[in-house]
């Protein structure tokens, strides 16, 4: 009795591990660089442009490479394609950290493609895997994704400095996590391709709730990396100093996962999500009008409901593609077309919102701009939280 039992548990914790390790590693490689710049700047002769192009490179691969991720795990299953990622993205980055100019841009796109791939097909084994436990499960996930960019922002300087190295020491041993995240997936690489999608899964380009979904993950990705890039220097000009103004921006992320863990209490009971994102637009407004607006001795208040709320929106918005999707190989369509068209959106936020901070030479417009946003993200996202599946089916309670 006992190993019959333990065998279902292993079936379960096994793969769980692999997608929980690999979430670790989604974010560190982008988050650990930018603490870095200055250096990297320094010791290689880079112009600020050419850091800009160095820190805006894998949000757009993230992007490009997303509909790439959805033909591989249907050519091979999400199991093989998640394996394969962990090591394409450990060698990257060790490539990135290896030497000249064009190796740190070259490993950065390789860094961009694995991770952009991966960031699609780890929904669709979620699906697979854990069709009866999405929002927990993915819960986890996000948490993790949250905690790992916490990490690597926050260590990468104490680590260049112990090893007075300026940039390539910390940027090379983020290859050592994603090693051993590559040997968690191994267990998994045995996963084959899941079946076609039906006809309608598979045509998510034309499904108004799958543009709904889209919708949420563009907009709060859009709000996330304009925060990412931004928060410090509201922080500074409202007159934190600027160890302060980091911190800020550290702080904010580390509640994220807060608000990521919170989600399940959100979603367990609630077959239709759709005051789930009427709340997590309401957090994240609340928080931007917050940090901007209030008196600077609330900032830090504000800026944890702004975490509680964009932790909340990220795990929602990668909930609702297991919960709108029939099944893993649709889930995998709608993934590729959530983030292709979300991390385009999200590439060109932090831009907008700079050209706005120039010209106006205040924060007003921009987080006007951006409180329009969450408008939007309450509104035009709507859909997305119905009882349905992409192909006009109800979700029979699926997640």
């Amino acid at each position: 009795m006992t190993g019959t039992a333990s065998r279902p548990a292993a079936a379960t914790a096994i793969p769980l591990v692999a997608v929980l390790v690999a979430a670790v590693n989604l974010r560190p490689a982008v988050t650990g660089v930018s603490p870095l710049f200055e250096r990297i700047g320094v010791d290689l002769g880079l112009s600020t442009s050419a850091l800009g192009l160095l820190a805006t490179l894998p949000v757009i691969c993230f992007g490009v490479f997303a509909l790439a991720g959805t033909v591989l795990a249907q050519r091979f299953g999400e199991g093989p394609v998640t394996t394969g990622c962990m090591l394409v993205l450990a060698v990257s980055l060790l490539l990135r950290a290896a030497g000249p100019v064009w190796t740190l841009f070259a490993g950065t796109v390789a860094v961009g493609l694995a991770i952009g791939v991966a960031n699609v097909v780890l929904p669709a084994l979620i699906k697979r895997r854990f069709a009866d436990r999405i929002p927990v499960v993915t819960a986890l996930y996000t948490m993790l994704i949250t905690c790992g960019a916490a990490l690597g922002s926050g260590l990468a300087v104490p680590i260049s400095d112990a090893t007075g190295s300026p940039w390539r020491v910390p940027l090379a041993l983020l290859a050592v996590p994603a090693a051993l995240a590559f040997v968690a997936c191994l267990p998994v690489v045995r996963d084959g391709p899941p079946p076609r999608p039906s006809v309608a899964a598979a045509r998510p380009w034309r499904d108004r709730l799958a543009w709904a979904v889209t919708a949420m993950m563009g907009i709060q990705s859009l709000l996330a990396y304009v925060v990412f890039s931004w928060l410090p220097t509201i922080g500074a000009d409202r007159g934190l100093s600027e160890a302060a103004a980091g911190a800020l921006l550290s702080f904010s992320s580390v509640v994220q996962a807060a608000g990521s863990i919170g989600l399940p209490l959100l979603l367990r009971r609630l077959r239709d999500q759709r005051p789930a994102i009427v709340a997590v637009a309401a957090f994240t407004a609340a928080g931007l009008a917050g940090v901007t607006f209030a008196p600077v001795g609330g900032i830090w208040v504000w800026s944890a409901v702004l975490g509680v709320g964009q932790g909340a929106a990220f795990g929602l918005a990668l909930t609702l593609i297991g919960l709108r999707s029939a099944d893993a190989a649709g889930a995998a369509q709608l993934s590729g077309m959530a983030q292709c068209a979300g991390y385009v959106i999200a590439a060109v936020g932090p831009v907008g919102v700079g050209v706005m901070y120039d010209v106006t030479g205040a924060w007003t417009v921009p987080v006007v701009f951006l409180l329009g946003c969450c408008v939007l993200l309450a509104t035009v996202c709507l859909p997305a939280g119905r009882d349905q599946v992409v192909g006009g089916r109800s979700a029979g309670g699926s997640g």
